[in-house]
């Protein structure tokens, strides 16, 4: 009988609330837990030791959890870290996603978000290389690089050059949050980093023409402040997740439905 190596998990945050309550969920979810306090401690163990992700809060004493992923992804560029944020630190999660983190995850979080993007963030990771030009397929939609062509239901949409560009930078990196800056530079160029406003106007063309209701959409998400991500088609096949939110204090929370 072949027994399946659990899911190591690194927790680094300075609240031991926090840690006592990310704990028995993840346990019994069948992650083995191992925390740390402080970046430089979490810097450590990563180098002692092999883990399957890390979940590193942004605001810690000491080096801090921006700097900290700076010197993990130096030795660890395909590790999948999520940072743990407060609402109100917008540029902190852009100048993340922006150092390489996988994810980010805002406080008050519910577990059922955590564990989703922790699964998506690891499945990543582990999934064959997909070939550059090959077609992609989430949910009712088909992208295919080499045809420049996108079909939804089997029915072909057209888009524009730039809508086409948007679209496709989005899919490839589908899950992940992809910030307005990035997006901007992939499609327009360096120059375009900061017209964010001309960005939102071909998102709102674009979802137009690929979601049922552009004003509720399911495939192109928008982070607020931070950018745009495309739907991980996995997360909606995942099992639900019960747990209520987590706090900043690490006191449970009544779940919102």
């Amino acid at each position: 009988m072949i027994t399946q190596t659990p899911t190591r998990i690194l927790v680094v945050d300075d609240e031991p609330a926090i840690r006592r309550a990310l704990r028995p969920p993840l346990a019994e979810l069948g992650f083995q837990v191992a925390e740390a306090s402080r970046g430089e401690e979490a810097l450590q163990m990563l180098r002692a030791s092999t883990y399957d992700a890390v979940l590193l809060d942004v605001n810690m004493p000491g080096i801090g959890g921006v700097e900290t992923l700076r010197r993990i992804r130096a030795f660890a560029p395909r590790l999948p870290i999520l940072m743990l944020t407060v609402r109100d630190k917008e540029e902190e999660k852009v100048e993340a996603l922006e150092l390489g983190a996988d994810d980010y995850v805002t406080k008050p979080f519910s577990m059922r978000e955590l564990i989703a993007r922790v699964r998506s963030a690891i499945r990543r990771v582990k999934s064959p290389v997909r070939a550059e030009d090959a077609p992609i397929e989430i949910g009712e939609i088909r992208l295919d690089p080499v045809k420049r062509a996108v079909s939804r239901r089997g029915q072909q949409i057209h888009l524009t050059r730039k809508e086409f560009d948007i679209l496709h930078c989005l899919m490839i990196r589908a899950g992940r949050v992809v910030t307005y800056a990035r997006l901007l530079s992939a499609v327009w160029g360096a120059d375009c980093r900061e017209e964010v406003e001309y960005l939102r106007t071909f998102v709102r063309q674009l979802r137009k023409k690929i979601e049922d209701d552009p004003s509720k959409p399911v495939y192109l998400l928008t982070d607020v402040y931070v950018g745009y991500r495309f739907a991980d088609a996995q997360l909606f096949q995942d099992e639900p997740l019960a747990g209520t939110p987590i706090t900043e204090a690490g006191t449970p929370t009544p779940s919102v439905s």
